[in-house]
Parts: C-alpha cells; structure tokens; sequence
C-alpha cells in the first residue's frame, strides 16, 4: 500500500484530537527537549523541531515561550518517556507512547483500557515485528516541484515523497531523521510537522463494526493524559 496510507491517515483525521490535547503534549515534548538538550533551539535540534510542531499545530508563540521557561526551572518535573504495547480486540496490534511523571499510574492505565476492552497489555518489544519507525515530515507544497525535491532528498535518506497540491509527506527510516531535517533547515522550507512514527509492516482487517469498537478503545488511549501518540494496525482507509 506504500506510505499514501499514511499520508491518507494524517489528512482524514487529525491525531492527538481536540487543541487542548495537543498543546498538553506539545508542553510535555518542550520539557523532554529542553531538560536534554537547553532552552537555546539553535543549539537544540531536538527543540527545534518541537517548536516546529507547535507552530504548525498553531500553538500561540507566548504559550510555547512559557513552556520552555517553565521547563528550564530546576522545579520543573521530569518526564520519563516509555512505551506500551499489546493487542485489542480482533488481534489488532496498539502500541502507546507516553511520556509521564509517574509510570506506575500510567501503566495501570493503559492494562485498564486493554483489559477492560477485550485486549491485553503485552511484553516491551512483543510488537517490534509489527511496526517500522519512520521518520516522516509534513510539508506546505506551495511553491514546490515535488519531483525535483525528491531527486534533492534523496541523497539525505528520503525513501518516499507524496503529497499533493497543498501538502507534502516525506518519509525516510528513523536514523534518517537528523540528516533530513538538516536538509529541509538549510533549504528553508516550510515544515509544517516532523515526526518519528510507527508504521505497520502489514494490516488487520476488520469489519465496520468491530473498526468501531477498536476506534473506541484507541479513543480510550489518546484521551489520557500521559499518552503522546498511538499506533495500530488495523486497516482504515475506506
């Protein structure tokens, strides 16, 4: 099916839900970043590109100037970034990305969600063969020729460019991610998100009412707090 699924994904619904969500884990990333790497996004790639994200989820810029002034107090609480997997209902492969100050509150959480919805809370690393980390970046494609980007991207370890007259998907491996930004920085595109995302190796198929019953439960996940992002691999593209 190729990444156009994932292109597809991303337009057809917006991850993370409502604002108030994404700005929460937006603040959440500014932390991780900040507490690794300083406040100084020029000296900070990994920050960089949250502030990226934040202004192309249109988080107000005093907001996300606070974040990282909270984020550099010595008082501010650390966020320990874990991973969670196992399977739902109909042996749909879940895996949750959270970043959390307590994970012994988070993982009673997440075994909740699977147990009380028919699934079960799986073994780190039992969906490693089910996902494939990507790095995947969002571009605005006004003004660009996609194929000449393309052919330029290339040699930076882009696997594939989709997209169309509004928005531009590249997709490289994870260990690609540093080079690639690098190259749209000094190219000075216009970045609207930039992510390393978990991309199924193959789908579940499952019938109209049981997507609704998985979508419930995914539901479940991406309304906690402490989760940052959800991956699965049930087929949706109709």
């Amino acid at each position: 099916m190729g990444r156009a699924f994932e292109f597809r994904k991303v337009r057809k619904l917006k991850r993370w839900g409502n604002m108030a969500r994404i700005f929460t884990r937006i603040g959440r990333d500014i932390v991780i970043a900040v507490k690794a790497g300083g406040p100084d996004p020029a000296n900070n790639a990994k920050l960089r590109v949250v502030i990226q994200n934040a202004k192309g989820a249109n988080m107000p810029k005093d907001r996300v100037e606070a974040a990282i002034k909270r984020a550099s107090s010595k008082d501010e609480k650390d966020y320990e970034e874990v991973v969670y997997e196992g399977y739902g209902p109909y042996g749909v492969g879940i895996l949750c990305e959270c970043a959390t100050d307590n994970p012994t509150r988070t993982v009673a959480n997440i075994r909740m969600y699977f147990t009380r919805n028919e699934g079960t809370l799986g073994k780190t690393g039992s969906l490693d063969f089910m996902f494939e980390r990507k790095a995947v970046f969002h571009l605005s494609a006004a003004g660009i020729n996609k194929d000449e980007l393309e052919l330029e991207l290339i040699d930076y370890g882009a696997e594939e460019v989709e997209g169309d007259d509004e928005e531009i998907v590249v997709t490289a491996p994870f260990t690609e991610f540093g080079n690639l930004q690098k190259a749209l920085e000094d190219r000075n595109l216009n970045v609207i998100s930039s992510q390393l995302q978990r991309i199924p190796t193959s789908y579940a198929e499952v019938s109209s009412e049981q997507k609704e019953k998985l979508l419930a439960l995914i539901e479940k996940f991406e309304e906690d707090e402490d989760v940052q992002a959800v991956y699965h691999n049930m087929r949706i593209d109709d």
